[in-house]
């Protein structure tokens, strides 16, 4: 089962890790959060997401899901993919958002590659538009109801 590390800008990995403990009542295993605070050195920032890493490792590898890419918490949790750095497979996704990550809790018990899969697909699925439907969306359902 792999572990899942959420790296991200103060205070969005820990609300997310609050949301998971909430939502099982109680934190899942090999599920951690590391908040990154504005104007920590990045280096600092760095050991904290390695030592995280370490506590949520298996040998079949930790998926981190970050915020944002190109901004500090992407950068220093890409840097866990790098060989050498984990002595196991690190896959990193920028973008994270509640679907996302309770698709990776759900399918823990998959290979990594598929955990991150069904994450990627959890978040993008996840992103839908409440309220009226766009005017063309409503000409078209109205078409297709006339027929």
């Amino acid at each position: 089962m792999p572990g899942i590390l959420i790296v991200a800008h103060t205070p969005l990995a820990g609300a997310m890790l609050g949301f998971v403990e909430h939502t099982y009542g109680e934190l899942p295993v090999r599920v951690a959060a590391v908040d990154i605070p504005p104007y920590e050195d990045i280096h600092i920032s760095g050991e904290r997401v390695l030592a995280a890493a370490n506590q949520v490792k298996s040998e079949t590898g930790i998926l981190v899901l970050t915020d944002l890419i190109g901004a500090t918490p992407g950068n220093v949790a890409s840097r866990l993919a790098k060989p050498g750095v984990l002595d196991c497979k690190v896959l990193v996704l920028a973008g994270i958002n509640l679907p996302m990550l309770m698709r990776a809790i759900s399918y823990r018990g998959d290979a990594l590659e598929s955990v991150a899969q069904k994450a990627m697909q959890g978040g993008q699925n996840g992103i839908i538009r409440l309220g009226a439907p766009p005017a063309n969306l409503e000409a078209t359902l109205n078409e297709k109801f006339e027929d």
